[in-house]
């Protein structure tokens, strides 16, 4: 992007889409933001429409198979563009396992599922040197691991030792064993699903493996209507068993390059730097987000520009993702309070420069 296009956008950012309630937009400035999306428009339209609709086409087909879903959905895609991994917690039976599913299928990406127990072992999951004897030298055995997308299903009934096993893999996409390390597949996903703290035999995620989650969702139940279909129907099973690939890896990898090429003024940075600082001075709250966690929101608010068809990050972007993202991150200084609640006040009193 051309550094007068840049200039025009923050011009543009300044004007019109970073006002505060209450504040008077510069006049001419409707006309002026035309012209810039215009002009980027022209610029970006060759090589993103193509990408952005078969996205799209994904999103509309895993909406048919989980009901009723549309944003989780669509955190689930943005997470996955913007290189994260993702976090569903929730109860035994609302479809976190068919929405893993239903993505590697939609995705065209080679799956593996682990289910996690309290005797599972590191190994288990990154595989182990195995010794032949006829060659008198030691084979790697790849573990579940070395797939494109890893379910780690109730990774909250593992043990702490094998929960950190994944540390590594996630943060940096490889994994050591034996002295040697072995890069992990690109593109690299793990969705893990866990039961609520409540739940017998459970062991809570450390404070440093929740923080390489971008995303915690909650799937919550269905509304009437997708129940009521859910029960006409008998389930998705089958279905997700039958999806067609709509996008296949090389298709995500170009389309995560774009995600990475979406605009962000400096004044939504400033934006992004004052939600920290609230978070972080909130008497509420026993620590605020890290610089690691801005860097993760910078890359889910353009996933989420993206994924609307804008070639730009607005503060509506940044708020969509924001209680996602914030959620798993900010421990309550009182047990048993609402942090989604603290979240949405720090969103409604945070001003927009």
């Amino acid at each position: 992007m051309s550094m007068r296009l840049r200039s025009l956008l923050t011009g543009c950012l300044t004007s019109m889409s970073l006002v505060t309630p209450g504040r008077v937009a510069q006049p001419g400035a409707s006309q002026f933001c035309q012209s810039v999306w215009t002009s980027l428009g022209s610029m970006t339209a060759a090589t993103s429409l193509t990408t952005i609709q078969t996205v799209r086409q994904a999103a509309s087909q895993l909406d048919d198979v989980i009901l009723g879903k549309p944003t989780q959905i669509r955190l689930a895609l943005a997470c996955l563009l913007a290189r994260g991994h993702l976090l569903i917690e929730d109860q035994p039976g609302v479809g976190k396992t068919t929405l893993a599913h239903a993505l590697s299928r939609t995705l065209g990406l080679g799956f593996r599922r682990v289910q996690f127990t309290s005797d599972l072992l590191p190994g288990d999951l990154l595989g182990v040197s195995i010794w032949d004897a006829e060659s008198r030298q030691f084979h790697f055995q790849p573990g579940p691991i070395f797939s494109e997308m890893l379910l780690a299903d109730e990774i909250n009934r593992a043990t702490p030792r094998t929960q950190g096993a994944l540390l590594e893999a996630m943060e940096e996409r490889q994994v050591s064993e034996g002295g040697i390390t072995r890069p992990l597949p690109n593109p690299f996903f793990v969705i893990a699903t866990q039961n609520p703290a409540a739940f017998v035999g459970t062991s809570p995620l450390p404070e440093a493996q929740l923080d390489r989650f971008m995303f915690t969702v909650t799937l919550g139940y269905p509304d009437v209507r997708a129940e009521r279909t859910l029960l006409e129907t008998g389930g998705r099973g089958s279905m997700v068993r039958d999806l067609p690939g709509v996008l296949d890896a090389r298709t995500l990898l170009l389309a995560q390059q774009e995600v990475d090429q979406v605009y962000v003024a400096p004044a939504l940075l400033d934006y992004v730097q004052l939600l920290a600082r609230a978070t972080r001075e909130h008497p509420a709250l026993q620590t605020g987000l890290s610089p690691r966690a801005l860097l993760a929101l910078l890359a889910a608010s353009r996933a989420w520009a993206f994924l609307a068809g804008r070639p730009m990050v607005t503060p509506e972007d940044v708020q969509a993702v924001f209680p996602s993202l914030a959620g798993h991150r900010l421990p309550l200084r009182e047990p048993g309070g609402d942090v989604q609640a603290v979240i949405t006040r720090l969103l409604r009193d945070t001003p927009i420069p």
